[in-house]
């Protein structure tokens, strides 16, 4: 096997370090090279970049009916959020409806910036409730800090890029290639422990929410059934043990006592079908 560079294996060891330890809000120890505020800058960055690309490529759709359900249904799980996480506040709330039929799938950055496929309505038939935990799941990568641990992946299995930006900016807020590892961080897929850290703050915050514990089940029932029908992107990205649903199935008790009377105030999101939408 060929050996780094001494030089090389020193500066890893040094960025490691000084910024490699981070904890999520479960208290899971998150291996942190770049910070959730470098990782919303960059994040930002990226999103701009994909929805002056899909339109471009005339791939965001206008629809309006599905443009209000999306705002009413992600507006009433960031409520939630930014009460249990006042930082997000300041976040830049938005939805990107992605014109295509055939992609099952959906994702947030740190930020707040989402995006949704129209796959997702089209192959799964997701009602309102199953709807919202999906997009709840999504959310709480981002409140988990999620992205920046994946960012911090990407750059970990570059030697080259972490190098680059250990000697760019020690301060570990702006690394080379930062922008470029955001974007992959959308596809790169999150660890067994980010996903079960998602699916129990998710759980939560679309129960909190005002929609129903049990759809959490019934949405993997109908993407493992979307899948039957062919690929499933979001399955590709949010790998599924067999006892997952079991084990989101065995939560909803005790999400049925917290779970409020009537559906909290949606928070105001943007929707974005246009490149003009972007704040």
């Amino acid at each position: 096997m060929r050996r780094l560079p001494v030089p090389l294996i020193i500066c890893l060891a040094t960025l490691l370090l000084a910024y490699g330890c981070a904890s999520s809000p479960t208290g899971r120890t998150q291996l942190m090279l770049v910070s959730p505020e470098a990782a919303v800058v960059e994040s930002r960055k990226a999103y701009v970049s994909t929805v002056e690309q899909l339109d471009a490529e005339d791939k965001l759709l206008d629809d309006p009916v599905l443009a209000d359900r999306l705002q009413v249904i992600t507006g009433r799980l960031v409520a939630v959020a930014v009460e249990e996480y006042p930082h997000t506040r300041d976040w830049d709330w938005s939805v990107a409806l992605i014109d295509e039929a055939r992609t099952v799938n959906a994702w947030c950055m740190a930020g707040g910036r989402m995006a949704v496929y129209s796959g997702l309505f089209e192959k799964a038939g997701l009602d309102d409730d199953e709807l919202a935990h999906i997009m709840g799941h999504e959310i709480s990568h981002a409140l988990a800090n999620h992205t920046a641990e994946r960012m911090s992946v990407v750059l970990a299995s570059s030697a080259g890029v972490i190098a680059a930006g250990a000697a760019a900016d020690r301060t570990g807020l702006v690394l080379a290639g930062a922008e470029v590892a955001a974007k992959l961080a959308i596809e790169f897929p999150n660890s067994r422990q980010a996903e079960t850290e998602a699916d129990r703050i998710g759980i939560e915050l679309a129960t909190r929410a005002g929609y129903d514990p049990a759809a959490a089940v019934t949405l993997w029932i109908k993407m493992e059934d979307a899948a039957g029908a062919g690929p499933v992107e979001f399955l590709s990205t949010h790998p599924a043990p067999g006892n997952r649903r079991d084990k989101l199935g065995a939560m909803v008790p005790k999400m049925r006592r917290i779970q409020p009377a009537e559906h909290v105030a949606p928070y105001p999101v943007t929707i974005i079908r246009h490149e003009s939408d972007l704040t």
